[in-house]
């Protein structure tokens, strides 16, 4: 039988693996509205919708566990006090916060936290409707200003994802 000391060592290392692996994927996204009007910027899973008047930030902790995501801009939005209304752009079916329902958004950054390597890509795919920047910690960004988007995907067959070490937080900017 193993003594009380020992018992609550393997205890103690296992919890603290336990946390240090429950914590490797977490990240953060700053947000912030750089354009000269109103964004509501919508985030699935995580996140939901708010509301970003020029020059305010929003920061969504994304949790470890969470595989994928995505972030875009809404524009011409207005919601009532229930949080229902509608976008001119990137709508989410008359919600505030959004599912991945509902119509498809425009300018989109799209992410996967992984184990040891995360991954992103902007996609005008389904349309330009504000500029934005997408950067992770390590320096790596990429830029849609002025419906010019050279490291964007255009087209469903386009590859320009891009990866960032694990553990990396993450800058979106509209109208960088």
């Amino acid at each position: 039988m193993a003594s009380p000391v020992a018992s609550s060592a393997v205890f103690l290392v296992v919890l603290v693996a336990t946390l240090a692996a429950g914590t490797a994927n977490a990240a953060i996204f700053t947000i912030t509205n750089r354009c000269s009007f109103t964004v509501w910027p919508a985030a699935t899973p995580v996140g939901g919708g708010v509301q970003l008047n020029p020059g305010q930030t929003w920061t969504i902790n994304v949790p470890a566990g969470t595989s994928s995501g995505r972030v875009w801009g809404r524009t011409g939005c207005s919601f009532n006090g229930a949080g229902r209304g509608s976008c001119a752009t990137g709508d989410c079916g008359g919600a505030l916060s959004c599912t991945l329902s509902g119509q498809p958004p425009l300018t989109l950054a799209e992410f996967t936290i992984g184990l040891n390597q995360d991954f992103y890509d902007l996609s005008v795919i389904d349309g330009y409707n504000v500029g934005m920047s997408f950067s992770c910690s390590s320096g790596v960004g990429l830029t849609c200003r002025d419906r010019s988007c050279p490291d964007a995907y255009q087209f469903p067959n386009d590859r320009k994802t891009h990866a960032c070490s694990g553990n990396s937080n993450y800058q979106v900017v509209f109208c960088p």
